[in-house]
């Protein structure tokens, strides 16, 4: 295995942990749910880091999948403070 592997691999642990942390969360709080924006900017960001070797498909998807996330964040941050 190379060092390039053993990252992805690492990575794709910990992004598997972070999910598994809002499952449990959400399980836990009925009224916070993964927005389906956040969803899909997360599914970008996990397909950037698969598609590693590929620099320009690996590095668009992850910058595909943060801009989807910010996104998500301010259009959260709108609706509390319209509240």
């Amino acid at each position: 295995m190379t060092a390039e592997n053993i990252y992805i691999i690492l990575a794709v642990l910990v992004l598997f942990m972070i999910v598994m942390m809002l499952v449990v969360g959400s399980r836990l709080k009925k009224d916070k749910t993964l927005s389906p924006l956040a969803g899909l900017a997360f599914a970008c960001i996990v397909a950037g880091i698969f598609f590693g070797n590929r620099p320009i498909i690996g590095f668009g998807l992850l910058a595909v999948g943060v801009i989807l996330a910010v996104g998500d964040i301010i259009i959260k941050a709108g609706r509390g403070r319209a509240r």
